[in-house]
């Protein structure tokens, strides 16, 4: 069996935040044909939380944000897997879960829901993970039939 190790190339996406470099950490990492995006917390362009107290408006946030991460990685929300969505409180998961349905009724990932004690910042009422796996269409990805 052959294998080109060129296609699994990391690329490291950037939200542009400064706590990425200090930390350590990437929004999104692409290897391969997989992509991880970070948890993702509600943070609007300016800054601050977004959708204080509503956790609906807060997920639908969070899925915008990793959707972008998303793009730059070259996938979109139909290539997700897998999505992770913490609350810190887990009563309200059914406003979490609408948000959710509305952006992947379609694409129906794997998806689990997780009660946190609390996140970095105390307006957060939600974050979420996301997993999504690109189709192989390039034929150095494709694994060698004759074993």
């Amino acid at each position: 069996m052959s294998h080109d190790n060129t296609v699994s190339a990391r690329k490291n996406i950037g939200s542009g935040s400064p706590l990425e470099p200090r930390i350590g950490f990437s929004r999104a990492v692409r290897k391969g044909s997989h992509i991880a995006v970070a948890g993702t917390a509600p943070i609007a362009d300016d800054g601050t939380t977004a959708g204080i107290g509503d956790v609906h408006a807060q997920t639908a946030r969070c899925i915008d944000i990793a959707e972008t991460a998303l793009r730059a990685a070259g996938a979109s929300l139909g290539d997700v897997v897998r999505t992770r969505i913490m609350l810190t409180d887990i009563t309200t998961w059914k406003a979490a879960a609408q948000a959710h349905g509305e952006r992947f009724a379609d694409v129906r990932p794997v998806t689990t829901f997780v009660e946190v004690s609390r996140f970095i910042d105390p307006d957060w009422l939600v974050e979420i993970e996301v997993d999504a796996i690109l189709d192989q269409t390039d034929q150095a990805d494709q694994t060698d039939q004759a074993d």
